[in-house]
C-alpha cells in the first residue's frame, strides 16, 4: 500500500489502526496491493461527513444541470483511463481483459445516462380541477446513501448506485467488497478530479459484517443499497429497521435459460455457453439453469459439453483467455462441493468437474467449466446459487412444463427463452416471474432499462428511470392562489 485508500470529507486518509487488507490476484494468487481497513470511528466519520454535506452543504440544491455536468466529466475521465481501470479490474477479479474493457465502457454509459436523465425529471403538475389551486409533484434527494458493492462486478455495479444517487442530489458513503476494492478507489479519485464537493462522496473499506453492517445500523443513513448475497441482505434489513431507512437490494438469482426445439440450435448453444460461463459463472444473472426441450436435449447436451471442454482458461491479462479464475480459493472449494453434491444426488457429469491440469494455472483459483445433466428440481445445485462455472440441464416436454420449471425457484432475477415462434416467446416471457427476460438473447443490459428481481432476488430496481427514483423522494406541494376560510366550524360568532 503506497497511498491512503480511505476517502472521508474530501481527504484521503490511512487506517487509524494501521490495519490493511491484501488484494490478491485470483489468476496466480499473488498480492496486487494492500488497502486500508477503516476503523469503526472512521466509518462513523464518513457517515457524519455525508450527513453534514447533505444537511448543511450545497450539493442537494445544486442545479441539476451542474450535477449532470459533473457526471459527464466523470464519464470522460473513465474513458480516458479505460485501459488502466480495466487492468486493475482484471488483476483484482481474474476476469478477462476484454470483459473488463466492456465493463468500463458500460460504466461510462451509465454516468452519461443519468447525467442526461437528471435534467429531464424535474417533477410534474397535477390537475386539481380548481382554477385557484396549483398542485405539483417535486422530487428531492433522500439524504445520506450507503452504497455497498459486490466482488464480481466491483466497478460496474457500484456505478449503478453512485451515478443516480449523485444525479438526484444525495451524498454517499461507498463500501466496495473487501476483496475487490481497487476500481472503486479509482472511481472515487475520478469523482474528486471531476470536482465533487468535500463530504458528498466518501469511501470506506473493510469487511462487510462490520463496516457494511455499521452503515445499515446507523440512524444517520437514510438509504442503503446492496448488491450481494441473500444472507448479507437479511442482515442489512434488520439494521435498516432502526430508522426505517429506504432499502434497495439485489441478491442474486438462479436464472432459467429455456431452449425450445425450434430455436436456432447453433445460436442457442453459443449463447448458452456465454450465459453460463462468462466471468466463470460469477454473474448474478448467469444462465446456470439450462432447460431444454426433449426433442433436442441429448444432442444439445452433448455439444454443450464438448464445447465447454474447449473453453480456454487463463490469466486475465492474457488476451487469449476466454474465462478466468474464481475469486478466491475458498469460493472455488464451495463450487467444488456443489458439484460433488450434485453427482452424489444423481446428476451426470458431462464436462468439467475438476481443476485444470495445466502447470501455469496451478497457482490460481481455476475450475473447469462444468456441465451437469439429468438434473431434477429438488437438487441442491438447482435450488441454491452456486456462483461458479457450473450449468445444470433439465428437460421439458411442453410449454407449460418449461414455464413451471423456470418459475420453480426462490429467485427471480432474470431468464431467457429461445424459440422461432414469436407468439410463444411472448407468452413465455410474460409468464416467467423474473425481473428481466431475454428472447433469443442473453446477458444484454441497457442503462435505460430497469434491472432487478422478483421474490428473493431483491427489492427495488437499478438502472432506467426507476433507478433514479430509488434515490428520490416525491413531495406533493399544493398551493391555493385564492385562500379563504373553509367555514367548516362555526365558532366565529
Amino acid at each position: 500500500m503506497t497511498v491512503p485508500s480511505l476517502f472521508i470529507e474530501g481527504e484521503w486518509t490511512a487506517s487509524l489502526s494501521g490495519e490493511s487488507s491484501a488484494v490478491v490476484n485470483p489468476s496466480d494468487g499473488s498480492m496486487v496491493d494492500e488497502v486500508d481497513v477503516a476503523t469503526d470511528g472512521q466509518v462513523q466519520a464518513a457517515i457524519a461527513a455525508a450527513r453534514t454535506a447533505f444537511d448543511a452543504g450545497a450539493w442537494p440544491t445544486t442545479p441539476t444541470i451542474e450535477r449532470s455536468a459533473l457526471l459527464d466529466r466523470v464519464a470522460d475521465l473513465l474513458e480516458r483511463d479505460r485501459e488502466e481501470i480495466a487492468r486493475a479490474e482484471t488483476l483484482n477479479t481474474g476476469k478477462a481483459m476484454r470483459e473488463s474493457r466492456w465493463d468500463v465502457g458500460d460504466v461510462a454509459r451509465v454516468f452519461r445516462y443519468y447525467a442526461d436523465l437528471a435534467d429531464k425529471e424535474a417533477g410534474r403538475l397535477v390537475d386539481t380541477s380548481d382554477p385557484s389551486a396549483i398542485s405539483r409533484i417535486a422530487y428531492e434527494p433522500i439524504g445520506v446513501c450507503a452504497l455497498i458493492g459486490p466482488w464480481n462486478y466491483p466497478l460496474l455495479q457500484v456505478s449503478w448506485k453512485v451515478a443516480p444517487a449523485l444525479a438526484a442530489g444525495n451524498t454517499v458513503v461507498i463500501k466496495p467488497a473487501q476483496v475487490t476494492p481497487l476500481t472503486a478507489i479509482h472511481l472515487v479519485r475520478l469523482l474528486e478530479e471531476a470536482g465533487v464537493p468535500a463530504g458528498v462522496v466518501n469511501l470506506v473499506l473493510g469487511p462487510g459484517g462490520r463496516v457494511g453492517q455499521a452503515l445499515a445500523d446507523s440512524r444517520d443513513v437514510d438509504l442503503i443499497s446492496l448488491t450481494g448475497g441473500i444472507e448479507a441482505g437479511r442482515a442489512l434489513l434488520r439494521g435498516a429497521a432502526v430508522n426505517i431507512k429506504r432499502v434497495a437490494l439485489e441478491l442474486g438469482g438462479k436464472s432459467p435459460n429455456i431452449v425450445f426445439a425450434d430455436a436456432n440450435f447453433e445460436t442457442a448453444l453459443d449463447n448458452a455457453l456465454t450465459g453460463a460461463f462468462l466471468h466463470s459463472g460469477q454473474v448474478c444473472s448467469a444462465g446456470c439453469r439450462l432447460i431444454v426441450e426433449d426433442v433436442i436435449h441429448d444432442a444439445f447436451v452433448a455439444e454443450l459439453g464438448r464445447r465447454a471442454d474447449r473453453i480456454r482458461l487463463g490469466h486475465g491479462l492474457d488476451e487469449r483467455t476466454e474465462a478466468g479464475a474464481l475469486i478466491t480459493a475458498e469460493h472455488r472449494a464451495k463450487v467444488e462441493a456443489y458439484v460433488e453434491g450434485a453427482v452424489a444426488e444423481g446428476a451426470r457429469l458431462v464436462a468439467g468437474g475438476r481443476r485444470p491440469t495445466e502447470p501455469d494455472l496451478q497457482a490460481g483459483f481455476f475450475y473447469r467449466p462444468t456441465v451437469l445433466a439429468d438434473c431434477r428440481p429438488g437438487m441442491r445445485v438447482i435450488r441454491e446459487e452456486v456462483f461458479g462455472p457450473v450449468v445444470t440441464v433439465e428437460r421439458f416436454g411442453s410449454e407449460d412444463e418449461a414455464v413451471a420449471l423456470g418459475n420453480d425457484t426462490d429467485y427471480g432475477l432474470a431468464g431467457a427463452v429461445w424459440t422461432a415462434d414469436a407468439g410463444r416467446a411472448q407468452r413465455v416471457a410474460q409468464r416467467l416471474r423474473h425481473g428481466t427476460v431475454w428472447i433469443n438473447a442473453y446477458n444484454v443490459y441497457l442503462p435505460q432499462a430497469e434491472w432487478g428481481g422478483f421474490k428473493q432476488s431483491g427489492i427495488g430496481r437499478e438502472l432506467g428511470p426507476t433507478g433514479l427514483d430509488e434515490y428520490r423522494e416525491a413531495k406533493h406541494i399544493y398551493q391555493s392562489t385564492a385562500p379563504a376560510p373553509t367555514g367548516w366550524f362555526g365558532g366565529g360568532d
